[in-house]
């Protein structure tokens, strides 16, 4: 994907295996409609992440097959996107019935949201995919949190206009920190520099604080507590929690195991703990998600 390491050793691989049937639960949609979903606060919420969405499955691709699969089975199983904030905060503008599903997006880069020269969304990104799906489906809002690394941020000259597509999309930005380090391996003011200067830079785009970070390779600082409030340059800075690295479900932000700063992920992957995993479970009834 361009960034060697972006998840941990002990991370699930990538299997060969066969592109999920496409339009499995979307034209017809798996179980009862939403509105006739029983509630269930105490569920689980899938977080899921992703890094590229290509034209074929790597272990950091997902591709745009599975990836428009992954929304149409999302979509038939009764989830509704939300921001991280939102699910942080417990309030999901969601239908009743519905079950909260988050969808990151690390690294900011252009496969995840790309603009055409006459300045239209490519179809072929992961937005692109999603927009389409969204018109024919607008109660499944595009809506995502993406955790920018600004070494990948691609298309540079429009970097204005996609924030303000993501702004009216009801998107948000988080930090990835500046250089994709490990920090744990870091001083405590170096630390504070990545953190800082992130932040730093998304409030350039008009994203305001306090913002979560997605954890490089899911490992914290050795001072972990840094990640709640720092000063960084004078300034005090808050942050709203942080992302690790899969691979299972988060548990719902009322549930007495929640830590807003150890947030688990679904990974975007085939394989073992992977998104197709997941959905195969709550579709078995396995696993039960959250319904508001």
């Amino acid at each position: 994907m361009g960034l060697i390491g972006c998840g941990s050793k002990s991370e699930p691989t990538t299997e060969k295996t066969p592109a999920p049937p496409v339009g499995k639960s979307a034209t017809k949609p798996v179980g009862a409609p939403v509105s006739d979903r029983a509630s269930n606060p105490d569920g689980v919420v899938l977080v899921v992440e992703y890094h590229h969405i290509s034209a074929k499955e790597a272990r950091w691709d997902r591709s745009r097959e599975r990836f428009k699969a992954d929304i149409e089975r999302l979509y038939g199983l009764g989830f509704r996107p939300v921001t991280l904030s939102e699910y942080i905060d417990g309030k999901f503008d969601i239908p009743k019935g519905a079950s909260p599903v988050v969808f990151t997006f690390d690294d900011a880069n252009p496969s995840q949201l790309r603009l055409l020269k006459d300045g239209s969304l490519d179809p072929e990104c992961g937005m692109g995919i999603w927009q389409a799906f969204a018109k024919e489906h607008p109660d499944f809002q595009m809506k995502a949190s993406f955790y920018v690394l600004p070494t990948m941020w691609g298309q540079k000259s429009v970097i204005e206009k996609k924030v303000a597509m993501l702004k009216e999309w009801g998107s948000e930005l988080g930090s990835h920190t500046l250089t994709h380090p490990q920090l744990k391996k870091l001083s405590d003011d170096k630390v504070k520099g990545e953190l800082g200067g992130a932040i730093e830079m998304l409030e350039k785009y008009g994203q305001t604080s306090p913002v979560a970070i997605a954890l490089p390779f899911g490992i914290s600082p050795k001072s972990p507590d840094m990640l709640k409030s720092f000063e960084w340059k004078g300034k005090k800075y808050e942050m709203k929690g942080a992302l690790l690295v899969g691979s299972n479900p988060a548990p719902a932000p009322t549930n007495k195991k929640f830590d807003a700063f150890r947030i688990p992920r679904i990974q975007g992957i085939e394989g073992p703990l992977g998104i197709t995993y997941w959905l195969d479970r709550v579709e078995k009834g396995e696993v039960k998600p959250m319904v508001k």
